[in-house]
């Protein structure tokens, strides 16, 4: 008997994830504990293993699909149960599909080419393979060219009828290689036949020929960039931001950045200004405990301020999937080696798209670093839940007045962005110009930790 495995939710309160890659197919033994698949969710890209041994029946989705929690992804055969009703496929395969598959079995696309069940299920997008009389499925040059969800979408960008494409593959699913194998021909194939002479003037032929004939593409919204995008609409609309900014000379903290990368300790470790930009900003919040705070409504209407005695740390990392802000938990305890090692696991588990979604739960307050990109600053918008989110901008060289004389400085801007309802503009301030004197003069770090 078949044994059904449903999409779980794998992050608090998540409600839909998409399968980004399958890791078995059909007739694959698989085992307790075992990974099947990777989708990503509207936090992070999650590992999925099945809780039980079995012979893989079915997969219920293609990759690329966006699936509800609850709804079954797998099918599997369990070993020692009884076999699954009859008839899964009615009658044995013809000769031809036996030569097609070596492995006595016709490879497919989920959902397209296999033999109705007798279990009912809801229709999925492109399930209409016909069944021949003797209970067969067959597949119909004329049907829809098979193709997984990212090929159709390429051949849709670059124009391409995938009917017209034809397969490398024996099985006969279309590859990128095969789309583009099939768009490569056409700038010598298609001589100015979309161009009347009368289009217009000599130059801008070449203006749209650099543009290889796609002049839009069109992006679906969902995953971390969908729940990015409905964070920050909320907190925009729901917390009065206020920003505050601040220029301040960094030189010191640039040099001590150089005799830290030195130190024997701190061999090994993640060592550049954001270290001693967090570590700042750690110590302005142990001056100021108010501003680790966050606004609950209150069922009852009541609204109230929840102090945190505690500051877990969001760094916000622009990885592949977009942007994410994964927090380091319990930073104001760490030493300076301690937060240095946290913060380089951070950023590495953030850039190979392997953060948790409890990585991103519970933070208090964030920094985010658009120096990175030669940016000066910006008004950076608060992660929700949060009381204060510090942006640092580009630390670069600039004419200071130095005692007394005007010589090159390394100067950064920083800006503080924090919920008006819970920080009033002079706990605000004081929390920034705390950070720009322990950054101005890092030995406060050492009287004021």
């Amino acid at each position: 008997m078949a044994r059904e495995f449903k999409m779980p939710d794998v992050g608090e309160g998540l409600t839909e994830a998409e399968i980004l890659k399958w890791y078995v197919q059909p007739g694959d033994s698989v085992t307790d504990g075992q990974v099947v698949c990777e989708v990503e969710t509207a936090k992070a890209a999650v590992e999925l293993p099945i809780p039980f041994d079995g012979v893989v029946k079915e997969l219920l989705f293609p990759e690329g699909t966006t699936v509800d929690v609850g709804q079954v992804i797998i099918s599997v055969d369990v070993a020692g149960d009884e076999p699954a009703p009859a008839p899964v496929v009615a009658a044995e395969p013809e000769p031809e599909a036996a030569e097609a598959a070596p492995s006595g079995r016709q490879p497919v696309l989920v959902g397209y080419g296999v033999a109705e069940s007798s279990t009912k299920r809801r229709a999925r997008k492109g399930a209409d393979t016909p069944v021949a009389a003797n209970g067969t499925a067959t597949v119909v040059a004329d049907r829809r060219p098979l193709a997984k969800p990212p090929v159709r979408k390429l051949a849709k960008d670059l124009g391409v009828d995938l009917a017209t494409v034809i397969p490398s593959n024996p099985d006969g699913i279309i590859t990128r290689e095969d789309v583009h194998a099939a768009v490569a021909p056409a700038p010598a194939a298609a001589p100015a036949v979309e161009v009347p002479a009368q289009a217009a003037p000599a130059p801008a032929p070449a203006a749209v020929v650099s543009y290889d004939a796609v002049r839009e593409t069109r992006i679906p919204v969902k995953g971390v960039r969908k729940a990015t995008a409905q964070a920050m609409i909320g907190s925009a609309f729901t917390a009065p931001h206020v920003t505050e900014f601040v220029t301040v000379d960094v030189t010191r903290t640039m040099k001590l950045v150089d005799e830290l990368k030195a130190d024997k300790d701190m061999q090994g470790l993640r060592v550049n200004p954001l270290l001693l930009v967090a570590k700042a900003l750690l110590v302005a919040i142990k001056r100021n405990p108010e501003i680790s705070a966050s606004w609950d409504e209150g069922q009852d209407g009541k609204a109230e301020i929840v102090q945190k005695h505690y500051v877990n740390l969001g760094i916000a990392a622009a990885t592949p999937r977009g942007l994410i802000v994964p927090n380091i938990k319990d930073a104001h305890a760490k030493t300076l080696p301690e937060l240095a090692s946290a913060l380089g696991e951070l950023v590495t588990t953030a850039r190979e798209g392997k953060t948790s979604p409890a990585a991103m739960q519970g933070g208090t307050v964030t920094i985010t670093n658009v120096g990175v990109f030669g940016v000066d600053t910006g008004t950076p918008i608060l992660n929700p839940g949060e009381s204060a989110i510090l942006a640092v901008g580009a630390i670069k060289p600039q004419p200071w007045v130095h005692k007394g004389k005007v010589k090159p400085r390394m100067v950064t801007t920083l800006a503080l962005s924090f919920d008006h309802r819970l920080v009033d503009g002079e706990l605000g301030s004081k929390v920034l110009a705390d950070v720009a004197a322990v950054l101005e003069r890092p030995k406060r770090l050492i009287t004021w930790s």
